[in-house]
């Protein structure tokens, strides 16, 4: 069993796919559920993400378990017999692993005699994006499936193999991006005053919004605006340029004081493009809602890890960077936990990375103990 895990883990690794193009990867996963243990699949569900269903009968409690499909637009710099194959994209957040880990469930599936419930496998494309589970959410045959409970994990790097890491409230922050536009006059570089050159706007707004940081994340206020990008003019010293690009990441914990932060943003803008006769355009994009654990999800997740005698490290505070579970946060009663990769694992997004095999029976059992639990629930 865990061999031919580890063996679709590495063949999903070496053929990774960016977000919204995962067609090869889905059908993969099918491929290999079908032929060790086949269910119902519901496919092209905010396509290409696609479900499999295993109804045990009676009416009760219908679990979800969730994974993610996409890659990154990363050049991979590890050497091995299952690097990528595809130039400037890889598997550099471990969704290859979080693939193995819910499609490897079958194998426990398959030895189980639940009674009552259903139990759903969701395989979900564009995590990396934002995109995935709200184009999930918005097709009607997924609010057929009437789900009750939804559980996802995510690996860790910097925590010790196999920790399961909890946290009392929401698993990751709020977090949204924004391009702004600034548009002025564009004139000979030996006559600014002819012109409106948005540097000055930059290096002022750049300054303003810096002083909206709240960088203590114990604070429920918690909220950071980290510049990601400027772009202006071109490197032609005859120009006094007229337009350039600010490109910000916001995060908060909570959707009110993200809320709250944009109109904060939006006056500042206000005030400085006033001050510097320039124009704006302002778009909001890559929105991760804060994926949130409801209190009998977060039982659930310790009680499992508890009976498994896995070590529990439990959070002050969600981790900062975005999850786009939270669009089902926002409808179902939702868990997310950490899964420890490994102390010397390389970051998340690093170039280095790879997902530890080792992990992977761990996830397996949580995600078994966890259905286990909400199925024997069932009324």
């Amino acid at each position: 069993m865990t061999s031919e895990i580890i063996a679709l883990r590495k063949t999903l690794h070496a053929y990774p796919e960016v977000s919204g193009q995962e067609f090869q990867t889905a059908k993969r996963v099918q491929d290999f559920i079908q032929q060790h243990y086949p269910g119902k699949i519901i496919d092209e569900i905010g396509s290409p993400s696609f479900v499999v269903v295993y109804d045990y009968g009676k009416e009760g409690n219908t679990v979800a378990i969730r994974c993610e499909l996409d890659a990154l637009p990363i050049v991979e710099e590890n050497d091995f017999e299952y690097s990528s194959i595809h130039s400037g994209v890889s598997h550099k957040c471990g969704h290859d692993g979080h693939m193995a880990i819910v499609a490897g469930l079958i194998f426990w599936l398959k030895e189980q005699n639940f009674k009552q419930g259903r139990v759903i496998l969701i395989f979900q494309s564009a995590e990396e994006t934002g995109k995935g589970a709200y184009e999930m959410l918005g097709d009607p045959k997924f609010k057929t499936l009437e789900i009750d409970y939804i559980f996802a994990l995510h690996n860790i790097p910097g925590v010790d193999l196999n920790t399961i890491i909890t946290m009392k409230n929401g698993f990751s922050a709020e977090v949204e991006s924004f391009v702004l536009q600034l548009n002025g006059l564009a004139s000979h570089a030996a006559e600014p005053q002819n012109g409106i050159n948005p540097a000055l706007g930059i290096a002022q707004l750049v300054q303003e919004l810096n002083q909206l940081n709240i960088n203590d994340p114990n604070s429920e206020n918690f909220q950071v605006l980290t510049p990601v990008h400027i772009k202006m003019g071109e490197a032609n010293y005859g120009i006094s340029p007229g337009n350039a690009e600010l490109h910000y990441t916001v995060r908060t914990w909570s959707l009110d004081t993200m809320t709250q932060l944009k109109k904060d943003i939006l006056t500042h803008i206000d005030t400085v493009t006033d001050h510097n006769k320039l124009q704006y355009q302002i778009t909001w994009l890559e929105h991760f809602p804060a994926s949130e654990n409801h209190l009998d999800c977060n039982v659930i997740i310790k009680e499992t890890a508890e009976v498994l005698n896995y070590e529990v490290l439990e959070r002050n505070y969600p981790f900062k960077f975005g999850e786009d579970f939270g669009w089902f946060s926002r409808y179902y009663k939702t868990g997310m936990f950490g899964l420890g990769s490994g102390k010397n694992t390389p970051p998340l997004h690093n170039p280095s990375y790879d997902f530890p095999d080792e992990i992977i029976t761990t996830g397996i059992s949580m995600f078994g103990g966890i259905i286990k639990k909400v199925l024997i629930s069932s009324k």
